[in-house]
């Protein structure tokens, strides 16, 4: 799931004027948090998702696991 929204926001921030706005927009339904980092030529989505464990009793010595995937696609004209 990780992968696929890094993926989908990637490219919706290459074909878009504002690819900020367009990787989080990719992302909406998700609780996932994206980053999008644009230079000249590229643009990069990092999402990351922060799993709690619900895992009774042990789940609480566990923790939470964080799953991130980055995606870097070039910028379309």
């Amino acid at each position: 799931m990780v992968e696929l929204a890094a993926r989908e926001g990637a490219r919706a921030a290459s074909v878009s004027a504002s690819p900020q706005s367009a990787a989080s927009a990719a992302a909406v339904d998700l609780p996932i948090a994206v980053r999008t980092d644009v230079t000249a030529t590229t643009v990069t989505v990092t999402v990351t998702y922060v799993d709690p464990t619900r895992v009774p009793i042990i789940g609480q010595f566990i923790g939470p696991s964080t799953h991130q995937a980055t995606a870097t696609m070039a910028l379309e004209p």
